[in-house]
């Protein structure tokens, strides 16, 4: 397993993602009990599968009823999804914590350099207010690699928030503010600031706590509170152990071992082509540990390249395939 995890960020093109993808869907499909009843309950021949397109992927709705980790390990940290009253959370047993820390690590440094050049202030009050969170895992390691004083969460505090923005501001320090979507606005509703330097990294998260808007709307005014050109936004999920970024216009990149397939919505089997309106299928070669290889409830539509906008959720997504392994 050392030999996967060390190949994972090695990965440099198609080829070496496929080749790998391959190997670790067979290591999956054999070595997680879900996953393997699942392909099963397909009646999927894993010898059969030699080519990524070939690969069945796990509804990420499983996540609620099953605990999905590689047969012989134990949980290091479980991970649990955000979920409005009433919905079952899902969970993400982690049996190497350290898988996650180097693929955030190595993602955020991917797309914005050493976390040592910023100061990093997270809005996360819904994050912090519960166990389990990725997020808030993801963002207090950054700031510990960062080491700058002025870091910190901000839970309703917003005066104190906007004190050392401002101050940072008059440093010149390049500064990250990463901020679930409905405490970023509840904040521009009550300080506007002139930070045309300032990156903003909305994390989502508006389901239950505001009137649901676009991302365009969220953005919108976002760049008028903080008088920014560009609001980035992130992408990822307790289930995942990588994440997507955007910088701007909500279109998104991900990191080279991760890729967006985006399927047809009423044939869970079939790839449409690039500009069509389907489900986010997600290889993540981090998840090495539970399954790489999820469908999840999101609707998506694949750009040139390797970017992809995120459109919204799938109706009636909930408990979608779980059926399957009932009983």
């Amino acid at each position: 397993m050392k030999i996967f995890e060390q190949k994972i960020f090695e990965v440099s093109n198609e080829s070496e993602f496929s080749e790998l993808a391959l190997e670790i869907f067979h290591f999956q499909a054999e070595h997680s009990p879900v996953y393997k009843k699942y392909i099963s309950l397909l009646g999927i021949k894993t010898e059969s599968v030699k080519e990524v397109g070939q690969i069945p992927f796990l509804p990420v709705s499983l996540f609620k009823s099953a605990d999905i980790i590689t047969e012989g390990y134990k949980p290091e940290i479980v991970f649990t999804s955000s979920s409005t009253t009433g919905m079952i959370p899902a969970k993400h047993p982690v049996a190497r914590i350290s898988l996650y820390e180097k693929s955030f690590s190595a993602g955020f440094r991917y797309f914005y350099g050493d976390p040592g050049e910023y100061a990093i202030l997270s809005l996360l009050p819904s994050y912090l207010e519960r166990e389990g969170s990725s997020l808030v895992y993801m963002a207090e390691s950054l700031m510990k690699q960062s080491g700058n004083p002025a870091n910190g969460f901000y839970l309703y505090n917003h005066s104190e928030l906007y004190e050392n923005l401002k101050s940072l501001k008059k440093e010149e320090t390049p500064v990250i503010l990463l901020g679930v979507s409905f405490a970023l606005l509840d904040f521009v509703e009550k300080f506007k600031l002139d930070f045309p330097n300032l990156t903003v990294i909305e994390t989502g998260g508006m389901k239950g706590r505001r009137e649901e808007l676009t991302r365009e709307e969220i953005h919108e005014a976002l760049c008028t509170g903080f008088n920014t050109k560009y609001i980035h936004s992130e992408y990822g999920m307790a289930e995942l152990l990588s994440q997507s970024y955007s910088k701007g216009d909500g279109i998104f990149q991900s990191v080279p071992w991760m890729r967006i397939i985006v399927r047809d919505t009423s044939n869970p089997f079939k790839i449409v082509e690039n500009g069509v309106r389907g489900g986010v299928n997600i290889i993540d070669l981090a998840n090495l540990y539970s399954c790489s290889f999820i469908q999840t409830d999101d609707l998506g539509i694949k750009e040139a390249g390797d970017s992809f906008r995120i459109l919204g959720r799938m109706e009636n997504s909930e408990l979608r395939g779980c059926n399957l392994l009932l009983g």
